[in-house]
């Protein structure tokens, strides 16, 4: 076994997750990150969201589908061309 993901000294995964643990900078990060997380939208607003963002696809998916009805039943054809 190459190491990747081992709990031992030497492991790509172990020696990553050291590096982590002993820096300042790290753990100063993840708690901005946490803090970040607290200040926006709640997962009930997220799903508001995500709903609301399917309802206007199929607005769209509903107004492209009338306009392909109105041209199909125009019966429009295209015009002709001479290939030579």
């Amino acid at each position: 076994m190459n190491g990747t993901h081992g709990n031992n000294p030497g492991d790509t995964a172990y020696d990553a997750r050291k590096a982590r643990e002993n820096c300042v900078f790290c753990a100063a990060g993840e708690a901005i990150s946490e803090m970040l997380k607290g200040m926006g939208p709640s997962e009930n607003v997220r799903v508001h969201f995500r709903n609301a963002r399917v309802e206007i696809l199929k607005g769209f998916r509903a107004m492209l589908d009338q306009r392909i009805e109105r041209v199909a039943r125009r019966g429009e054809k295209g015009t002709p061309v001479v290939v030579e």
